[in-house]
């Protein structure tokens, strides 16, 4: 009997794919400030979409990424401020080089997990993958990838749906389209960050305002 709930335990598992890899770690560190916590978050669940594939019930890839709208940059600097105990000119500073930023590129973070590193190729000349950011004036590609590295509990501080073993990546993409349109036009919605390669594809929509 035992060995038939066994059997039967392990089919349920394998029956429906995870959402998530295993979590893995210490837990992302938090603000003290539990109402100041739970808006941050509720903040970055806006503003980042999360998508995995698949083949088979063999995970290719987690990603997650997180656009940097300039509602979302404040809120950011402004958590760092509360975790670093910075002084209100220090904030004011790193303010003005977020607006800035967000004037000259649309920027994603982007986060992936792979259980192959030979995939783990996003900032390479010859990446397998594709990267796009759609939206109702057409789709653009990056202008910028750099890897920022593991992450660590800083980075899980800021995007804490990452986890050990994943890795970041900083992604920028142009303004205004070659016609001269924004990229991004006034009063849309929704937006669409697309990574495509052989592997698959994942479509990962954000909030855009």
């Amino acid at each position: 009997m035992k060995k038939l709930l066994a059997t039967g335990a392990l089919l349920g598992m394998l029956s429906g794919c995870s959402t998530m890899p295993p979590a893995v770690g210490e837990q992302a560190p938090t603000l003290h400030d539990e109402n100041a916590e739970a808006a941050y978050r509720a903040l970055l669940h806006k503003y980042s979409g999360q998508q995995e594939i698949y083949d088979g019930f063999d995970t290719r890839l987690f990603a997650g990424v997180t656009i940097q709208t300039m509602t979302f940059r404040e809120a950011r600097v402004l958590r760092q401020a509360a975790f670093q105990v910075l002084p209100p000119p220090k904030v004011e500073e790193l303010l003005a080089e977020e607006r800035a930023e967000a004037a000259q590129v649309h920027e994603f973070f982007m986060a992936v997990h792979v259980n192959d590193y030979r995939y783990l190729d996003f900032d390479f000349k010859k990446t397998i993958w594709r990267m796009a950011l759609v939206t109702p004036a057409g789709e653009v590609t990056p202008v910028r990838i750099r890897r920022l590295g593991r992450a660590d509990l800083e980075m899980r501080a800021y995007y804490p749906y990452t986890s050990v073993f994943w890795v970041g990546y900083e992604v920028q993409f142009p303004t205004v389209m070659a016609s001269g349109q924004p990229v991004i036009p006034p009063g849309t919605e929704q937006v669409t960050f697309r990574l495509a390669s052989s592997l698959g594809q994942a479509e990962l929509k954000v909030s855009a305002q």
